[in-house]
């Protein structure tokens, strides 16, 4: 809501500088301006968690408290994910499958995150493309095409400057939290616990 009411009167102060008319919020909620700020917050997001939760498997950090123990690196064994024939009675009936039903739910969560990170970044270079071309159209200069703007440094501008901060929010907590702690927090180690514990949760 905030940055709806936010943006609204940035648009509006906008279109006064521009000689423009001035819209409602309604009518902004459902601009591309407004829809390309969201998605490409969005796909920032799912690609941040993505890529730590994939990451996570094999790439270990000694001392964190979201990594893996040193020596875990890996898709472990069907013993210690209890599949298979190591399922509990209680375990999801996929986890008790074999084959490709197996294979899909040991990674359905890397998938339904890239898949809705793909979608956030489709939609944002749509949304992009649109907001740009009515930038372009204000300044009567010509519109570009979808694939056009996929090139374009606009496209390129949002989505890096997003992702700069998402990684940096991710490894700023993953070295911080070697070394400081948060009492109660399952985030960090322990207040007590050595800097070089790894995995271990307080």
């Amino acid at each position: 809501m905030g940055q709806a009411l936010t943006g609204h009167a940035t648009y509006n102060n906008q279109a006064v500088t521009d000689g423009l008319e001035q819209v409602t919020l309604l009518r902004y909620l459902t601009s591309s301006e407004f829809a390309v700020d969201v998605t490409e917050n969005w796909q920032s997001e799912y690609l941040q968690f993505l890529l730590f939760i994939f990451a996570t498997v094999w790439l270990l950090q000694r001392g964190s408290p979201e990594s893996k123990e040193l020596g875990k690196a890996g898709l472990e064994s069907d013993k210690v994910q209890l599949v298979g024939t190591y399922a509990k009675r209680n375990s999801p009936q996929w986890a008790k499958a074999s084959g490709p039903r197996l294979r899909v739910y040991s990674n359905s969560l890397v998938l339904v995150m890239g898949t809705i990170f793909l979608l956030c970044w489709l939609a944002q270079s749509i949304t992009g493309q649109s907001a740009y071309n009515e930038e372009q159209l204000a300044q009567l200069q010509e519109p570009i095409s979808w694939a056009g703007y996929l090139a374009s440094a606009d496209f390129w501008n949002r989505t890096l400057q997003n992702w700069q901060s998402e990684f940096l929010a991710v490894a700023s907590m993953v070295l911080f939290s070697i070394y400081l702690r948060q009492r109660g927090s399952p985030e960090s180690k322990p207040v007590g616990a050595p800097h070089s514990v790894t995995g271990m949760e307080g």
